[in-house]
């Protein structure tokens, strides 16, 4: 049993559709570029993240 624990990468609002995504170098989340246009969905939204979706954080015992 080797399991290992992972973070996410990428993430985004089910609400208003704002994607960040983690960045190592800052040790923070920015901003998504698509087709040069950052996604900040609505600087008002109370951002709700997809936390119960279909990323696993425990990778490990037979998973990839």
């Amino acid at each position: 049993m080797n399991a290992q624990v992972r973070k996410p990468t990428m993430r985004v609002c089910e609400e208003c559709e704002r994607a960040e995504r983690w960045d190592e170098d800052l040790g923070a989340w920015q901003l998504v570029l698509e087709d040069g246009e950052k996604r900040v969905g609505n600087p008002h939204c109370i951002h709700e993240w997809d936390i119960t979706g279909t990323f696993n954080p425990v990778v490990g015992n037979g998973d990839s």
